[in-house]
């Protein structure tokens, strides 16, 4: 069955990447919400090495979802294009959540391709731009590309939603997006004509109805993922990731169609390719088999 694509392009070079746009544009987005602490360091360094030293960056937009810190200003200051989120409302009407906001980036964006990335992140490296849009532009047939990295345990670790919650509704419902190692992964970059042709889900379920929605649409081989590295960012209490797990769960179970796989099928399927068997055997009642009576006395006695 096919499924995604695992892309290497170790050593890739922008200028190499900046003339496979051939003529074509690219925008980097980053939805964000009281990330003042972070913002500004971000957008120098994408503004310096993807804009005014490669070119490969036509656009760069932080989207602003109602932030109460300096989040605005510190990217304006950095050289970003803000765009408020109530502008986006004025227009459409109200919205929130993640989904909300990067639904309306791509209303005030213009480029062929965009590429997404949290504003939280502190190790980002250029070259996640180049990685994540250089397969879009030189390959017709991908429509997203999904980032892959390695998220150290010392600062905080990461993925917990996807290892509790998506992957094993991914292995019962969805096997065939099941070798994405960070379905929810925050880095990804996507074709315009393919993102405009689906619905995005307003809350955190966002991610995975892109996957999900885009696999039915254009099939899962449309979906690539790279590996992109170490990754850090803010770390969140397992408690707020309570809401975003059920958003998950919500949503991909919304999706769900028909039975899943038959009960001798049943395993969680990880990213590697290797399959863990699920232990869902039942034994029946003790009335069923007749004995509850017998126990009961059996104590009394």
């Amino acid at each position: 069955m096919a499924g995604v694509r695992t892309f290497d392009l170790e050593g890739i070079e922008a200028s190499a990447v900046a003339e496979a746009k051939d003529g074509r544009t690219v925008s980097l987005c980053i939805p964000c919400r009281d990330e003042a602490a972070t913002i500004g360091p971000l957008v120098s360094l994408i503004r310096s090495e993807l804009i005014a030293k490669s070119a490969v960056i036509d656009e760069l937009i932080v989207l602003d979802d109602r932030s109460t810190d300096d989040t605005a200003r510190v990217a304006a200051h950095a050289g970003a294009r803000v765009v408020s989120i109530e502008d986006v409302h004025a227009e459409h009407g109200p919205g929130h959540g993640k989904g909300n906001a990067l639904w309306a980036t791509m209303l005030v964006s213009h480029g062929d391709f965009i590429i997404w990335c949290d504003g939280d992140v502190t190790s980002f490296e250029p070259d996640w731009a180049l990685k994540l849009v250089a397969p879009l532009l030189t390959d017709p047939s991908v429509g997203l590309m999904k980032a892959q990295y390695q998220r150290p345990t010392n600062y905080g670790g990461g993925g917990r939603t996807t290892e509790l919650v998506a992957r094993p509704l991914l292995s019962r419902y969805f096997p065939q997006l099941t070798g994405l190692a960070q379905p929810l992964s925050g880095e990804y970059a996507g074709r315009r004509t393919a993102l405009e042709s689906i619905s995005f889900v307003q809350g955190w379920g966002v991610e995975i109805a892109m996957l999900i929605d885009l696999a039915r649409e254009f099939g899962p081989e449309s979906i690539g993922q790279i590996d992109l590295g170490k990754r850090l960012h803010r770390h969140r209490e397992l408690q707020s990731l309570s809401v975003q797990a059920a958003e998950v769960m919500a949503t991909m179970l919304d999706r769900a169609e028909g039975p899943p796989a038959a009960h001798d099928e049943l395993v969680l399927e990880r990213a590697d390719g290797s399959v863990v068997p699920l232990n869902l055997e039942v034994r029946p009642s003790l009335v069923e088999l007749g004995l509850a009576q017998h126990i009961r006395r059996g104590r009394i006695a």
